[in-house]
Protein backbone atom coordinates (compact mmCIF):
# COMPACT_ATOMS: atom_id res chain seq x y z
CA UNK A 1 0.00 0.00 0.00
CA UNK A 2 1.34 3.58 -0.85
CA UNK A 3 2.50 5.67 1.83
CA UNK A 4 0.41 8.79 0.74
CA UNK A 5 -3.19 8.44 -0.70
CA UNK A 6 -4.93 11.19 -2.90
CA UNK A 7 -8.40 11.56 -3.64
CA UNK A 8 -9.70 13.24 -7.02
CA UNK A 9 -13.05 13.86 -8.11
CA UNK A 10 -13.97 14.61 -11.63
CA UNK A 11 -11.11 12.22 -12.23
CA UNK A 12 -11.72 10.94 -16.09
CA UNK A 13 -10.14 13.12 -17.71
CA UNK A 14 -8.66 16.70 -17.94
CA UNK A 15 -7.58 18.38 -14.73
CA UNK A 16 -8.32 15.80 -12.58
CA UNK A 17 -6.82 13.09 -15.02
CA UNK A 18 -4.07 14.96 -15.07
CA UNK A 19 -3.11 15.50 -11.46
CA UNK A 20 -4.21 11.96 -10.29
CA UNK A 21 -1.84 11.05 -13.00
CA UNK A 22 1.32 13.21 -11.43
CA UNK A 23 0.75 12.39 -7.88
CA UNK A 24 0.58 8.95 -8.99
CA UNK A 25 4.31 9.16 -10.57
CA UNK A 26 5.00 10.94 -7.23
CA UNK A 27 3.78 7.69 -5.41
CA UNK A 28 0.47 8.31 -4.25
CA UNK A 29 -2.18 5.78 -3.85
CA UNK A 30 -4.79 7.28 -6.23
CA UNK A 31 -8.57 7.26 -5.89
CA UNK A 32 -10.43 9.12 -9.11
CA UNK A 33 -14.26 9.20 -9.02
CA UNK A 34 -16.44 10.72 -11.92
CA UNK A 35 -20.28 9.88 -12.93
CA UNK A 36 -19.46 8.31 -16.25
CA UNK A 37 -18.18 4.27 -15.34
CA UNK A 38 -17.11 4.20 -19.12
CA UNK A 39 -14.93 6.75 -19.06
CA UNK A 40 -13.61 6.33 -15.65
CA UNK A 41 -12.04 2.63 -16.15
CA UNK A 42 -10.44 3.43 -19.28
CA UNK A 43 -8.57 6.49 -17.53
CA UNK A 44 -8.28 3.88 -14.30
CA UNK A 45 -6.96 1.27 -16.91
CA UNK A 46 -4.22 4.16 -18.35
CA UNK A 47 -2.96 5.10 -14.77
CA UNK A 48 -2.60 1.32 -14.47
CA UNK A 49 -0.63 0.97 -17.25
CA UNK A 50 1.62 3.80 -16.18
CA UNK A 51 2.37 1.72 -12.91
CA UNK A 52 -0.02 3.96 -10.51
CA UNK A 53 -1.76 2.27 -7.32
CA UNK A 54 -5.05 3.38 -8.66
CA UNK A 55 -8.80 2.93 -7.50
CA UNK A 56 -11.87 4.23 -9.29
CA UNK A 57 -15.30 4.69 -8.11
CA UNK A 58 -17.99 6.06 -10.19
CA UNK A 59 -20.31 8.05 -8.00
CA UNK A 60 -22.74 11.14 -8.87
CA UNK A 61 -21.49 14.08 -7.06
CA UNK A 62 -25.24 15.74 -6.44
CA UNK A 63 -25.75 12.49 -4.52
CA UNK A 64 -24.54 12.75 -0.55
CA UNK A 65 -24.93 8.70 -0.62
CA UNK A 66 -22.87 8.64 -3.35
CA UNK A 67 -19.98 11.13 -1.72
CA UNK A 68 -20.07 9.43 1.30
CA UNK A 69 -19.46 5.77 -0.55
CA UNK A 70 -16.67 6.72 -2.34
CA UNK A 71 -14.76 8.20 0.99
CA UNK A 72 -15.42 4.94 2.17
CA UNK A 73 -13.91 3.16 -0.36
CA UNK A 74 -11.23 4.79 -0.78
CA UNK A 75 -10.68 4.34 3.19
CA UNK A 76 -11.43 1.05 3.00
CA UNK A 77 -8.32 0.96 0.10
CA UNK A 78 -6.12 3.18 1.43
CA UNK A 79 -6.63 4.87 5.21
CA UNK A 80 -5.75 8.32 4.75
CA UNK A 81 -6.02 11.20 2.40
CA UNK A 82 -2.81 13.59 2.07
CA UNK A 83 -4.98 14.98 -0.57
CA UNK A 84 -8.45 15.81 -1.26
CA UNK A 85 -9.11 17.47 -4.75
CA UNK A 86 -12.46 18.76 -4.98
CA UNK A 87 -12.61 19.12 -8.98
CA UNK A 88 -15.73 18.03 -10.54
CA UNK A 89 -17.40 20.87 -11.65
CA UNK A 90 -20.48 21.28 -14.22
CA UNK A 91 -20.78 24.78 -16.18
CA UNK A 92 -24.25 25.65 -17.96
CA UNK A 93 -24.47 28.94 -19.63
CA UNK A 94 -27.39 31.05 -20.57
CA UNK A 95 -28.70 34.11 -19.33
CA UNK A 96 -31.16 34.90 -16.37
CA UNK A 97 -34.35 35.69 -18.53
CA UNK A 98 -35.61 31.88 -18.96
CA UNK A 99 -32.82 30.16 -17.12
CA UNK A 100 -34.25 26.90 -16.16
CA UNK A 101 -34.16 26.34 -12.30
CA UNK A 102 -32.66 22.06 -12.77
CA UNK A 103 -29.37 24.11 -14.35
CA UNK A 104 -29.58 26.52 -11.40
CA UNK A 105 -29.72 22.97 -8.89
CA UNK A 106 -27.13 21.06 -10.69
CA UNK A 107 -24.74 23.76 -10.74
CA UNK A 108 -25.28 24.84 -7.26
CA UNK A 109 -25.06 20.80 -6.37
CA UNK A 110 -21.89 19.82 -8.06
CA UNK A 111 -19.71 22.91 -8.03
CA UNK A 112 -20.78 24.02 -4.44
CA UNK A 113 -22.98 21.99 -2.11
CA UNK A 114 -20.43 19.12 -3.36
CA UNK A 115 -17.08 20.73 -2.03
CA UNK A 116 -18.96 21.15 1.11
CA UNK A 117 -19.93 17.32 1.60
CA UNK A 118 -16.88 15.78 0.35
CA UNK A 119 -14.77 17.67 2.27
CA UNK A 120 -16.67 16.93 5.60
CA UNK A 121 -16.64 13.15 4.99
CA UNK A 122 -12.86 13.24 3.96
CA UNK A 123 -12.24 14.98 7.06
CA UNK A 124 -11.31 11.68 9.34
CA UNK A 125 -9.35 10.64 6.56
CA UNK A 126 -7.72 14.02 6.51
CA UNK A 127 -7.01 14.43 10.13
CA UNK A 128 -4.86 11.20 9.94
CA UNK A 129 -2.27 12.46 7.40
CA UNK A 130 -2.96 16.05 9.00
CA UNK A 131 -1.35 14.07 11.80
CA UNK A 132 1.68 12.48 10.28
CA UNK A 133 3.27 15.62 7.79
CA UNK A 134 0.02 17.38 6.77
CA UNK A 135 -2.72 17.35 4.56
CA UNK A 136 -3.83 18.97 1.67
CA UNK A 137 -7.27 20.62 -0.17
CA UNK A 138 -7.45 21.60 -3.29
CA UNK A 139 -10.28 22.67 -4.50
CA UNK A 140 -10.82 23.69 -8.21
CA UNK A 141 -12.70 27.34 -8.79
CA UNK A 142 -12.10 29.42 -11.84
CA UNK A 143 -11.21 33.09 -12.77
CA UNK A 144 -14.98 33.46 -13.36
CA UNK A 145 -15.38 33.53 -9.36
CA UNK A 146 -12.99 36.50 -9.61
CA UNK A 147 -14.24 38.05 -12.94
CA UNK A 148 -17.68 37.04 -13.14
CA UNK A 149 -18.85 36.35 -17.03
CA UNK A 150 -22.22 37.07 -18.27
CA UNK A 151 -24.14 34.46 -19.37
CA UNK A 152 -22.38 32.44 -16.53
CA UNK A 153 -24.06 34.47 -13.47
CA UNK A 154 -24.62 30.38 -11.88
CA UNK A 155 -21.14 29.02 -12.53
CA UNK A 156 -19.61 32.22 -11.21
CA UNK A 157 -21.44 32.28 -8.12
CA UNK A 158 -20.93 29.10 -7.45
CA UNK A 159 -17.08 29.43 -8.15
CA UNK A 160 -16.73 32.25 -6.12
CA UNK A 161 -18.48 30.15 -3.68
CA UNK A 162 -15.74 27.81 -3.71
CA UNK A 163 -12.94 30.50 -2.66
CA UNK A 164 -14.70 31.55 0.47
CA UNK A 165 -15.51 27.51 1.57
CA UNK A 166 -11.82 26.87 0.92
CA UNK A 167 -10.56 30.34 2.61
CA UNK A 168 -13.32 29.22 5.71
CA UNK A 169 -11.99 25.68 5.59
CA UNK A 170 -8.10 26.86 5.90
CA UNK A 171 -9.08 28.78 8.84
CA UNK A 172 -11.17 26.15 10.79
CA UNK A 173 -8.71 23.30 9.51
CA UNK A 174 -4.94 24.68 9.71
CA UNK A 175 -5.12 23.55 13.93
CA UNK A 176 -5.23 20.23 12.48
CA UNK A 177 -2.49 20.26 9.93
CA UNK A 178 -4.68 20.71 7.29
CA UNK A 179 -4.09 23.48 4.67
CA UNK A 180 -6.46 24.09 1.60
CA UNK A 181 -5.82 26.08 -1.77
CA UNK A 182 -8.63 27.15 -4.33
CA UNK A 183 -6.91 27.30 -7.93
CA UNK A 184 -8.76 29.75 -10.20
CA UNK A 185 -7.65 29.05 -13.74
CA UNK A 186 -8.67 30.58 -17.22
CA UNK A 187 -9.73 28.55 -19.93
CA UNK A 188 -8.11 25.40 -19.41
CA UNK A 189 -7.91 22.77 -22.47
CA UNK A 190 -10.06 20.02 -21.82
CA UNK A 191 -13.20 18.68 -22.57
CA UNK A 192 -15.13 21.56 -20.90
CA UNK A 193 -14.06 24.13 -23.00
CA UNK A 194 -14.81 22.75 -25.94
CA UNK A 195 -17.42 25.50 -26.42
CA UNK A 196 -14.59 28.13 -26.22
CA UNK A 197 -12.23 26.92 -29.36
CA UNK A 198 -13.98 28.57 -31.40
CA UNK A 199 -13.11 31.73 -30.31
CA UNK A 200 -9.71 30.68 -27.92
CA UNK A 201 -7.64 27.83 -29.55
CA UNK A 202 -6.48 24.81 -27.70
CA UNK A 203 -2.78 25.24 -28.28
CA UNK A 204 -3.20 28.97 -26.50
CA UNK A 205 -5.26 27.59 -23.12
CA UNK A 206 -3.78 26.43 -19.92
CA UNK A 207 -2.39 22.95 -20.05
CA UNK A 208 -3.86 20.47 -17.28
CA UNK A 209 -0.68 19.71 -16.88
CA UNK A 210 -0.12 23.23 -15.37
CA UNK A 211 -2.34 22.46 -12.80
CA UNK A 212 -0.54 19.33 -11.61
CA UNK A 213 2.33 21.22 -11.15
CA UNK A 214 0.89 23.66 -9.26
CA UNK A 215 -0.04 21.16 -6.67
CA UNK A 216 2.85 19.58 -6.73
CA UNK A 217 4.14 22.79 -5.73
CA UNK A 218 1.58 22.96 -3.19
CA UNK A 219 2.86 19.69 -1.60
CA UNK A 220 6.71 20.86 -1.49
CA UNK A 221 5.94 24.03 0.67
CA UNK A 222 6.66 24.17 4.63
CA UNK A 223 3.59 23.79 6.58
CA UNK A 224 4.30 27.15 7.73
CA UNK A 225 3.26 28.63 4.24
CA UNK A 226 -0.44 29.00 3.40
CA UNK A 227 -1.70 30.16 -0.34
CA UNK A 228 -5.02 30.47 0.17
CA UNK A 229 -5.86 30.51 -3.62
CA UNK A 230 -4.00 29.99 -6.91
CA UNK A 231 -5.14 32.45 -10.13
CA UNK A 232 -3.88 31.36 -13.54
CA UNK A 233 -4.23 33.42 -16.56
CA UNK A 234 -3.13 33.31 -20.23
CA UNK A 235 -1.08 35.88 -21.04
CA UNK A 236 -4.04 37.64 -22.87
CA UNK A 237 -6.52 37.44 -19.60
CA UNK A 238 -3.81 38.95 -17.87
CA UNK A 239 -3.31 41.79 -20.13
CA UNK A 240 -7.63 42.88 -20.51
CA UNK A 241 -6.95 42.58 -16.51
CA UNK A 242 -4.45 45.04 -16.16
CA UNK A 243 -5.84 47.26 -19.00
CA UNK A 244 -2.74 46.79 -20.91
Amino acid sequence: MAGKAALITGGSSGIGLAVARALGEDGFGITIAARRPDKLEQAAAELRDAGIDVHHVAANMREEDEIKRLVSEHGDRFGRIDVLMNNAGIGIGGGLEGFETKKLDMQLDVNLRAVYLGTREALPLLKVAGGDGGALVVNTASIAAKRPQAFLAVYSATKAGVVALTEAFQSELSPQGIRCTAICPAFVDTPMTEWAKGQVSADQMIRPEDIAEVVRCLLRLSSHCIIPEVMMVRPDDFQMMSGV
